[in-house]
């Protein structure tokens, strides 16, 4: 059986993983790191790619795929622009091939994560599939018949910043207004808390601190029945079901898979309503034909899909399929 490593690399750690054709972990290997200069996170990555490939030694390695934040060339793995780690031009590719002595291959996280859901989890056999990571941010990719949706420019899925609230939204963390990632993700949902908190004096909420709120605390409020915590889940649903009934209208998927940790709500609270929600505001494209489910992988999706990655032959073997 081959095997292939898919690293994984966040704003405070990285880990590669062992991961079979059949998009099984084997093991893993994490690192903490404690700067996000590119030569020190250059060394920490290498670090787990080394003990990921010592592990294996003597068996078949496919390759080896890194999903990273941000805007990225996956023709040759430069980082042109990560908010994440403050970098810009960084040539990501060239420096871990020269560090380890193998091509890695590199795309961005959330297309990463895509390509795991949909070779090994919600989007399997799915010709048209979405994936929608709701966490500080919304990331996520498109696969349109069969293929991942990479764009001219290598610059498709990012989905987050598309405005549906452009006159009376958040600002978001990219200058614009109402973007879908201000208004849906997980710190979109403490937003809207903050926002409508003076009219909920006796919140349940209220009685923390509310620098300490986190999207699963309101949604555990919610359920225990604190008024502003349903308050502000229920318009925080209301923009999540506009930003996924567009995305309905722009690829008209099979199925729609949530991701991160807001995506991973009992589905009585969340896949169910807002399958009702989008389904209302769906008028071109088929009603109550696209499935909107959790996404199975949970937190292993980066490094499963940057090990499907390295099996498809990086992006250049994408590209060719």
């Amino acid at each position: 059986m081959k095997y292939a490593i898919g690293v994984d690399l966040g704003g405070s750690h990285t880990m590669a993983a062992v991961v079979d054709s059949k998009g099984k972990i084997l093991d893993k290997f994490k690192r903490d790191l404690s700067s996000l200069d590119a030569a020190y996170v250059v060394g920490e990555v290498a670090n787990v790619i080394g003990k990921a490939l010592k592990s294996v030694k003597g068996k078949d390695v496919a390759g080896i795929g890194l999903g990273s934040p941000g805007s990225i060339d996956e023709r040759n793995g430069d980082i042109r622009y990560s908010p994440n780690f403050g970098w810009r031009n960084v040539p990501l590719g060239k420096m871990l091939a020269k560090r380890i002595g193998r091509q890695v291959h590199i795309l961005n996280d959330a297309r990463c994560a895509t390509l795991g859901e949909a070779d090994h989890g919600t989007g399997r056999g799915a010709r048209d599939f979405a994936l929608i990571t709701l966490g500080t941010g919304i990331g996520g990719g498109f696969i349109a018949n069969g293929k991942l949706v990479i764009g001219a420019s290598m610059g498709a899925g990012e989905l987050g910043h598309h405005q549906i609230r452009p006159d009376a939204g958040f600002i978001c963390t990219c200058g614009k207004t109402g973007c879908f990632e201000a208004q849906a993700s997980g710190t979109g949902l403490i937003r809207h808390a903050l926002a409508i908190a003076p009219s909920f004096p006796r919140s349940t909420l209220l009685a923390g601190d509310s620098a300490t709120w986190g999207s699963k605390g309101i949604r555990e409020a919610m359920v225990r029945g604190d008024l502003h915590a349903t308050a502000a889940w229920n318009r925080w649903m209301s923009d999540l079901a506009i930003g996924v009934s567009n995305i309905v209208a722009f690829m008209n998927p099979e199925v729609i898979a949530l991701g991160g940790g807001a995506g991973q709500a009992d589905k009585k609270i969340l896949s169910i309503p807002l399958t009702a929600l989008v389904d209302a505001l769906t008028i071109m494209s088929p009603r109550g034909k696209t499935k909107i489910v959790s996404a199975q992988l949970g937190n292993d999706a980066g490094a499963v899909g940057a090990a499907t990655l390295a099996f498809h032959g990086g992006v250049k073997g994408l590209l060719k399929e």
